[in-house]
């Protein structure tokens, strides 16, 4: 007889067990897992205001992106200065970050000297400063106007290899005011020489 009432407390007890634990699970809910994932709905609209306020930032071009911007700007500046005076008169490396207008012009200036059977020699020091002087945006075309100041040893020989002007040894400081521009609707992060002003 006091076996029995052993299995009906075990039942009894079970039975409460249960009760706890639907009225528990009524209260605080079930695990359905979704916590620690956002849907994918929800990832887009993240992704979406993150693109949006990127792309904002260079249309407005504020104090972060200018300094983004100058880093790029003064990498572009070494690369197409001394590509201008590779040997084989190709603007290869260059070409990507110039206009078509201003490659067109390059290019000519280094025919017209391989005519002539010049060649540079052009050892880039490096770059003192760079400056934006001025930016402004018509429609959606950023334009960047930007001073540079730069260290160079360069020179001009003939066929014979004789100095025709500049110094194979004095370093020559060089100031040129250079107008960059991008489509801040493409997806091209990239920008491209325009216009040189000096």
């Amino acid at each position: 007889m006091n076996y029995s009432f052993e299995y009906i407390d075990i039942i009894l007890l079970a039975m409460i067990a249960g009760f706890i634990f639907l009225r528990l699970r009524g209260i605080l809910g079930k695990r359905t897992g979704f916590e620690g994932k956002a849907p994918t709905q929800f990832e887009n609209v993240i992704n979406n205001i993150q693109t949006e306020k990127k792309i904002f930032q260079k249309e407005n071009f504020d104090e972060k992106a200018q300094k983004e911007f100058l880093k790029g700007a003064e990498i572009a500046y070494e690369t197409i200065i001394t590509d201008f005076s590779d040997n084989d008169n190709k603007l290869i490396a260059s070409k990507p970050l110039l206009s078509k207008k201003v490659f067109d012009q390059f290019n000519e200036a280094l025919k017209d000297r391989s005519k002539r059977g010049h060649y540079a020699e052009i050892t880039f020091i490096g770059v003192n400063s760079s400056k934006i002087k001025e930016h402004k945006k018509i429609d959606k075309i950023l334009n960047v106007t930007v001073d540079f100041v730069a260290e160079v040893i360069t020179c001009i020989r003939d066929k014979e290899k004789k100095i025709i002007s500049g110094d194979s040894e004095k370093i020559k400081k060089i100031y040129d005011t250079w107008v960059f521009s991008r489509d801040t609707r493409s997806k091209n992060p990239n920008w491209q020489l325009v216009e040189t002003l000096s």
